[in-house]
């Protein structure tokens, strides 16, 4: 069982040096490159990846395309502000040595934020399929949180993929505008106009779900604020979808 890493990437100098040190348990890594105008490239190269440059052709398809690239069938895809723990590394290599009992492979993803890690309010285990036989499985999600579909049998792994989220607030609003952006643009695409009510009503019903249910109360001060942002995405991305058909003054086929 050999395994070839994949990483999509676009000015991520600042993390693509983690995500490739913590991949000694692969045999090879391609680095897809769509246009950085930083030294991510350099940095690729330099801790020896093969990296390719490709024009973005969004989430899923990007990593598609890298796993298209890989000389090894079995893919182990990271996002660049994520790396692989010691003990998953560990996990990957008996693996290796034993050999795949199943077609994928999902593992807990824990997220550090503003300087914690965060193990509740719904962002851990958040187990995601990230090892996987290319014949098996490809990426889906034209927009926003793309996934892999597996067409086979599904095992897990137990060592943590570790996810280097925002290290600011001003950072993280960046990405929630370009999210939501995303997010209203599928809901626009499907027809749907977002009414009132929700808008209005779903905002906070996410704040409490987040904050009380899912008891990011015991992530401190970290779990409030991920429990406002996840409001406040809510609120953007319904908005956002709602103010599109307002501009162009056309009709959703149905509402939501």
């Amino acid at each position: 069982m050999k395994i070839s890493a994949t990483i999509v990437t676009l000015n991520e100098e600042h993390n693509v040096a983690r995500a490739l040190e913590s991949l000694r348990c692969v045999d090879e890594v391609v680095v897809v490159d769509s246009g950085s105008t930083d030294r991510t490239r350099e940095v690729a190269a330099r801790l020896g990846a093969r990296v390719v440059q490709e024009p973005w052709r969004g989430y899923a398809g990007q990593k598609n395309f890298a796993a298209t690239l890989a000389t090894h069938d079995w893919i182990l895809s990271l996002d660049a502000d994520e790396a692989v723990a010691e003990e998953l590394e560990a996990e990957i290599l008996l693996l290796k040595s034993t050999g795949p009992r199943f077609d994928g492979y999902s593992m807990p993803r824990m997220a550090q934020y503003l300087g914690r890690w965060i193990r509740h309010g719904g962002w851990y285990p958040d187990r995601k399929i990230r090892l996987y036989h290319r014949a098996k499985a490809e990426w889906v999600g034209s927009y926003v949180h793309e996934s892999v579909r597996l067409n086979g049998t599904a095992g897990e792994l137990q060592g943590k993929l570790l996810h280097f989220t925002c290290e600011s607030l001003s950072a993280h609003l960046r990405t929630l505008d370009g999210y939501t952006a995303l997010a209203a643009e599928e809901l626009a695409t499907r027809g749907i106009r977002p009414g009132l009510c929700r808008i209005i009503f779903d905002p906070p019903w996410t704040f409490f779900r987040t904050w009380v249910l899912r008891r990011g109360f015991l992530d401190g001060l970290q779990g409030f604020v991920i429990a406002w942002m996840a409001a406040l995405y809510t609120f953007l991305k319904y908005t956002k979808a709602r103010l599109k058909y307002t501009k162009a003054g056309s009709e959703p086929t149905k509402k939501a």
